[in-house]
C-alpha cells in the first residue's frame, strides 16, 4: 500500500505543479496598465503666450539736487521704506541755510525798529508835531519789510528742504538693483543714481493679441507653467491699449503665494473661444498612427478595446474625444504601446482611478 500511496502523492504533485505553470503563464500575458476615467469636463481652446515675472515696485531713484556723491548703497542691499541710499555733500547748503538765517533775523530786527518807529509817529500826528507824511512813508516801509520777512522766510524753508534732499531715501522696501553713479562723482539734479526693486510685490506681464481680448477679463483664473510646474494666476489687469508696433496688448497676472524670482520666465495658457462641456481623456490615452487616431477602452472583464476615436478642443492635460466613448468608461494612459486589441489586462492603479 505504501508505493501506491506515494505514487498518487507524486501524481497530485505533479498537476498541482501543472496548474501553477498555467496559471503563470495565464498571469505573464497580462499586460500591465494604467488607467483612467473619461469624464465630462469644461474645456476651453488655448493659445500659449510667454510672460516674465517682475516687480510692481521697480524704480531708478535720481538725485533731486546737485552735488558730489558721499555714499551710495551697495548692490543687493536690502533696505526699507524711508532708508538713505544715498547721500549728497552738503556743506555748501548748510551755508545757505545759515545765510538764510541770517536774512530772516536781520529783517525781524528791522520790522522791530520800524513798528516802534511808527507807534511813536502816531502818536506826534496827534499832537501836531509831526508830518503826516513822514508816517505814511514809515508805514509804507514797514509793509515792505513784512513782505520781505515772508519771503526770506520762504527761501529759509527751500534751503531747508534742499539740504534736506541731499539724503537719497528708499520710496518703498526692496534690494538695490544697481548702482548708476558712485562715491565721488558728480551728481545733477535729475540724474538717476540707484536702481531698486521689491522682491516680494510680484506678478507676470506678458503681451497678448487682441483675439484674446474677448476672452480675458479682470479677476479671471489662467493658467501658469513655471519651471514645467502648473500653478493658477489671477488676472489684475489687461491694458486696453496696444502697443503701435507690436499690435499686442499688456497683461498683468498675479502669482500665487510662493517664493519667485524676477525675471523666471512663464508660459501663460489664454483661451481663445469660450468654454464648453465636453467628453475629455488625459493626452496619454491617445495612440496616433500615421492615419488614426485611438485609444484603448478596458471593459469591467479587464479586456482591452481599441476605439477609433476624432479629437476636438484641448486644453491642460485633457483633450476632447468623440467616438463609440462614453463618461465613466476606464481608458489606458500608461502601457498601451504595445497593446493589441481584446488583450487582456491588469489594472495596476485600480484604487485611484477617478
Amino acid at each position: 500500500m505504501l508505493p501506491g500511496r506515494l505514487r498518487m502523492a507524486g501524481m497530485y504533485s505533479v498537476l498541482v505543479l501543472a496548474v501553477f505553470l498555467v496559471a503563470t503563464q495565464v498571469r505573464g500575458g497580462e499586460k500591465p496598465v494604467a488607467v483612467a476615467e473619461a469624464a465630462m469636463r469644461e474645456l476651453a481652446p488655448v493659445n500659449w503666450y510667454t510672460g516674465t515675472v517682475i516687480s510692481r515696485e521697480q524704480a531708478k531713484l535720481a538725485a533731486e539736487v546737485s552735488g558730489r556723491l558721499l555714499w551710495v548703497a551697495e548692490v543687493g542691499a536690502e533696505v526699507e521704506a524711508g532708508v538713505t541710499v544715498a547721500r549728497i555733500d552738503d556743506a555748501l547748503m548748510q551755508e545757505d541755510l545759515a545765510e538764510r538765517k541770517a536774512d530772516i533775523a536781520r529783517i525781524e530786527a528791522q520790522l522791530k525798529f520800524l513798528k516802534q518807529e511808527a507807534s511813536r509817529l502816531q502818536r506826534l500826528t496827534k499832537q501836531n508835531n509831526a508830518a503826516q507824511r513822514q508816517l505814511e512813508k514809515t508805514a509804507s516801509e514797514l509793509a515792505s519789510a513784512r513782505s520781505e520777512l515772508k519771503a526770506a522766510q520762504a527761501r529759509k524753508r527751500r534751503t531747508a528742504q534742499q539740504l534736506e534732499r541731499t539724503s537719497l531715501k528708499a520710496p518703498f522696501s526692496g534690494v538695490v538693483t544697481e548702482r548708476l553713479l558712485r562715491a565721488g562723482e558728480w551728481a545733477d539734479d535729475g540724474s538717476a543714481v540707484v536702481s531698486m526693486t521689491d522682491p516680494d510685490l510680484l506678478e507676470v506681464q506678458s503681451w497678448v493679441s487682441v483675439s484674446a481680448l474677448p476672452f480675458i477679463k479682470t479677476l479671471s483664473t489662467l493658467q501658469l507653467v513655471i519651471s514645467e510646474q502648473t500653478y493658477q494666476g489671477t488676472v489684475r489687469t489687461l491694458v486696453p491699449v496696444g502697443d503701435q508696433r507690436s499690435r499686442l496688448y499688456e497683461l498683468r497676472v498675479g502669482l500665487p503665494q510662493q517664493q519667485w524670482n524676477v525675471g523666471e520666465s512663464v508660459r501663460i495658457a489664454v483661451p481663445t473661444a469660450l468654454s464648453r462641456e465636453v467628453l475629455s481623456v488625459p493626452r496619454d490615452a491617445l495612440v496616433i498612427r500615421r492615419n488614426s487616431i485611438s485609444l484603448y477602452r478596458i471593459d469591467d472583464d479587464n479586456i482591452a478595446r481599441q476605439v477609433s476615436v476624432r479629437t476636438g478642443i484641448a486644453s491642460g492635460a485633457f483633450i476632447e474625444v468623440q467616438g463609440d466613448m462614453n463618461a465613466g468608461d476606464r481608458v489606458v494612459i500608461r502601457g498601451g504601446e504595445r497593446l493589441r486589441d481584446g488583450q487582456q489586462v491588469t489594472v495596476q492603479n485600480q484604487d485611484s482611478v477617478q
